[in-house]
C-alpha cells in the first residue's frame, strides 16, 4: 500500500510541476502578445503624428527583451 502511495504521490507533484510550466509558458505569451499591441500602437500613432519615435523605440526594446528572456514563440501564434 506504501508503494502505491508514493507512486500516485509521484505523479501528483509531476503533474502539478506540468501545470506550473504550462501556465508559465500561456502568461509569457500573453505578455508578449500585450507588448506587440503595444508596439502597433505606438508605431501608428508615432505614423499619424501625435506619438513620438522614443515612445516606438520603448516599446520595440520591451518586446526584445521578451524576446530575449522568453523566447520568440508568442510571435508565431
Amino acid at each position: 500500500m506504501a508503494g502505491f502511495l508514493d507512486r500516485a504521490k509521484e505523479q501528483a507533484q509531476r503533474g502539478l510541476t506540468q501545470g506550473k510550466q504550462k501556465l508559465d509558458e500561456v502568461q509569457a505569451q500573453r505578455a508578449g502578445a500585450d507588448l506587440l499591441k503595444k508596439l502597433g500602437a505606438a508605431y501608428y500613432a508615432e505614423q499619424r503624428g501625435s506619438g513620438s519615435p522614443q515612445a516606438t523605440q520603448q516599446a520595440l526594446q520591451a518586446v526584445e527583451a521578451h524576446v530575449a528572456t522568453h523566447g520568440d514563440a508568442f510571435l508565431r501564434d
